[in-house]
């Protein structure tokens, strides 16, 4: 069959958002008088809003009738946030001019809401290089779990075996890979050498350092 098909996450990937969401949820839980080390919170990068409160929300004994208020709080902080001082990741324009160029279908599948991906793909000038979008804020399960990769290629109107995805987070990867497509990871310089990227089909350090030869190896 046929790899005709790119489909990109976004946080962390497209533009630099992890350190936003970050800052974002140290804000919102520090209302509940509680705090987490930056080793903790990279544990739940790639997870939804909502499930990555719940996380967090178990972990600190913080009671279940807060979850609404503090996703809607970390949301609106990283909205503002990124707005504010959302800075695209070296080699976006490139990537997406490369598929582009092949006459590749290309997709956006994210765990954020879609709000926030509007914003960011107007931030990077990338929805006119769109066919699709994909996003897990109101799936019953999100990344690990391959449903919004699915429900994007659905969209495409493609098999999860024509695609290749571009990803930044564990989370992520499990879940390209779940849904059978190929898998490149761009993870953050500080977890590069980790050995759980094993289970990609590539690993890059940048966007921009992905080319010809990376793609045949992929098809």
């Amino acid at each position: 069959m046929q790899v005709d098909t790119v489909i990109f996450d976004m946080d962390g990937l497209l533009i630099d958002s992890e350190p936003l969401w970050e800052e974002a949820a140290a804000e919102a839980f520090a209302a509940y008088n509680v705090k987490f080390t930056h080793e903790e919170y990279v544990q739940s990068t790639g997870l939804r809003t909502r499930e990555f409160v719940e996380w967090w929300f178990r972990h600190f004994n913080i009671a279940d009738s807060e979850l609404e208020n503090a996703e809607k709080a970390i949301i609106q902080l990283v909205i503002d946030k990124v707005r504010e001082k959302g800075v695209m990741m070296p080699g976006v324009q490139y990537i997406f001019d490369f598929f582009k160029e092949r006459n590749f279908k290309i997709g956006l599948a994210s765990s954020s809401p879609l709000s926030l991906i509007e914003l960011v793909t107007e931030i990077c000038g990338i929805r006119p290089y769109l066919d699709a979008i994909a996003s897990a804020e109101h799936l019953p399960y999100g990344k690990p779990h391959p449903q919004v990769y699915l429900d994007c290629a659905a969209s495409l109107n493609v098999s999860p075996l024509q695609c290749i995805c571009f990803e930044d987070s564990f989370n992520g990867m499990i879940a390209a890979k779940a849904a059978r497509m190929k898998c490149v990871v761009v993870p953050h310089l500080s977890q590069l050498k980790e050995e759980r990227w094993g289970a990609a089909d590539l690993k890059l350090s940048s966007l921009k350092n992905f080319n010809e030869l990376h793609l045949n190896n992929l098809l």
